[in-house]
């Protein structure tokens, strides 16, 4: 009889320890060894067992890719995002924090499947079938086509597979089902991986579409080992504020597609509802007469999405003042006003800075640091910009503007909402007709040519600050 050993494994990387360490010796990463029992290696009829049939070469001209054409889900939101729907003999995990609306959306999704004939198979391994039929029912899911099932071992679930013979497979959660042969708890690290390996395999094997629900880390980091992720063909994070309406769903591996696409959800009493035109909602509630608030225009994936990023500048008598952004990255936000202290002569050296994405949303794309620079500009000096002005630009440590990409289709998108001003960096392309663009070439050009030079007591008006700009601006 084989021996068993107790390795300590890396919930990072994978890599194995004979004894436990603060730190994995592979990735450096710190307190990531959980304990686990090593499986016996296998031989002879054991092995065979588990060997599936041999593949054939052929040459690449030959291999036909009519059977994994993407099958849509029939909500265009997460077809936008997955080039299509989903491939039938993949494997895709989606990732979220808890209460984001994992299981609402696959619900929907499955449902959308079993409207275009296809027979689905849900197995619940955290809730009773009583719990998801009552959340199917709230969200109008309901279907002849759709079978539930309550299970999360794993042998019982491949048998429910062959008796139902779903084209799709949805599992909620994949840390929660487990495998007999394995002496370690569901949600170990070799639990998580041998399930998901074997359930790759009965994938490829029976050209059945599998999605998986994954648990997330306090980090955001999707919990358990790093090779669930190299497994699956696509990974998916559902990402949102609990306490918003707003859901975004984003691809961070697909491997039969781009990943630079962004879908996005409202939920409501129904479920999650699509949200076609994004710009319109996020700017629905916008007050124009306010300073320190700027529109910029994004790109996500082919789809150009105008924001509002708003900032407020306080005065602080405190030696370490505040860069706090929240939807923004901060480092970025402490550069810009760094660049605007020491290119422009806008001073924050006592003031707390906070700056938002309105609407939930998070942007990183280097397009928005010229809408937010301005903004602070705006709020320091408390002069509003004009209500019809987009901005869209880079901005470089010396104060220089660099130009974007796809230009064009943000100012489309701009000129679309109404839009007929824009700030640009000087080598950009010309406009599209109804938008009258002002090329500049630093940060300084716009500020000056915007007026918001100056700054503003707490309560009061406009005042100057007695400080010229600095020559060559």
């Amino acid at each position: 009889m084989a021996k068993v050993k107790t390795v300590f494994r890396c919930t990072d990387c994978g890599s194995g320890s004979p004894k436990w360490a603060g730190r994995c010796s592979a990735c450096q990463a710190w307190n990531t060894l959980v304990e686990e029992v090593d499986a016996p290696v296998l031989s002879g009829v054991a092995l065979d067992g588990l060997l599936g049939p041999r593949d054939t070469p052929v040459p690449i001209g030959q291999v036909d890719t009519a059977e994994w054409s993407p099958r849509p889900t029939g909500i265009p939101e997460v077809d936008r995002v997955l080039s299509g729907g989903l491939v039938p003999g993949s494997v895709t995990l989606l990732g979220g924090e808890p209460g984001i609306g994992k299981s609402t959306i696959l619900l929907q999704m499955v449902a959308g499947f079993a409207d275009r004939g296809a027979k689905a198979l849900y197995v619940s391994a955290e809730e009773s079938k009583q719990q998801v039929r009552l959340r199917a029912e709230r969200l109008d899911t309901v279907r002849p086509s759709l079978w539930l099932a309550a299970e999360n071992a794993l042998p019982h679930i491949l048998a429910h597979v062959d008796e139902v013979r779903p084209d799709v497979l949805v599992i909620d959660s994949i840390q929660t089902v487990f495998s007999p042969e394995l002496s370690s708890a569901p949600g170990s690290v070799a639990q998580v991986r041998e399930c998901a390996a074997q359930l790759v395999r009965e994938a490829k094997a029976r050209n059945l579409t599998v999605v998986l629900i994954g648990h997330v880390t306090k980090e955001g980091a999707l919990a358990g080992p790093r090779v669930l992720e190299h497994l699956v063909d696509t990974v998916l994070s559902f990402e949102g504020e609990r306490h918003q309406g707003l859901r975004m769903l984003r691809a961070v591996k697909h491997r039969f597609g781009s990943t630079d696409e962004l879908g996005l959800f409202e939920m409501d009493e129904g479920g999650l509802v699509g949200v076609p035109d994004a710009s319109a909602l996020f700017l629905a509630d916008r007050r124009p007469d306010v300073s320190g608030s700027a529109v910029v225009s994004t790109i996500e994936g082919h789809r150009p999405i105008l924001i509002e990023v708003q900032t407020l500048v306080m005065p602080v008598e405190m030696p370490n003042p505040r860069r706090n952004g929240q939807g923004i990255d901060s480092g970025r936000l402490a550069v810009l006003a760094a660049v605007l202290e020491q290119r422009e002569d806008i001073s924050f050296a006592k003031n707390d800075i906070y700056a938002l994405a309105v609407g939930g949303v998070r942007v990183s794309e280097p397009a928005v640091d010229l809408g937010l620079a301005l903004a602070l500009a705006s709020s320091r000096c408390g002069k509003a910009l004009p209500e019809d002005l987009v901005v869209c630009g880079e901005v470089g440590l010396g104060g220089e503007l660099r130009q974007v990409t796809q230009l064009d289709r943000r100012l489309s998108e701009a000129a679309r909402l109404g839009f007929t001003r824009a700030v640009v960096p000087r080598l950009s392309p010309d406009p599209p007709a109804g938008v009258e663009v002002l090329k500049v070439a630093t940060l300084g050009e716009a500020i000056n040519a915007l007026g918001l030079r100056g700054s503003a007591p707490a309560g009061g008006s406009p005042v100057t600050t007695g400080r010229e700009p600095r020559a060559g601006r």
